[in-house]
């Protein structure tokens, strides 16, 4: 399963909506879009994502930092 694939799971799961994820990170619903199509995050992305989607730190580095 790819990282965007993880992060939709997650998405749907949690119940948020992208228009929530963008509002909540600052950014455009494209930019939530561009991450869920494996474009590189920033930090703030990372730690935002986590906060909002309610993972651990082992689903955030299993996300973000694996290969």
């Amino acid at each position: 399963m790819t990282r965007g694939e993880e992060l939709k799971k997650l998405i749907k799961d949690s119940g948020v909506s992208i228009v929530f994820l963008a509002e909540k990170l600052g950014c455009s619903r494209g930019r939530i879009y561009a991450i869920l199509d494996n474009a590189e995050c920033s930090a703030s992305e990372i730690a935002g994502l986590s906060k909002w989607l309610h993972m651990t730190n082992e689903q955030r580095d299993h996300i973000f930092l694996s290969e």
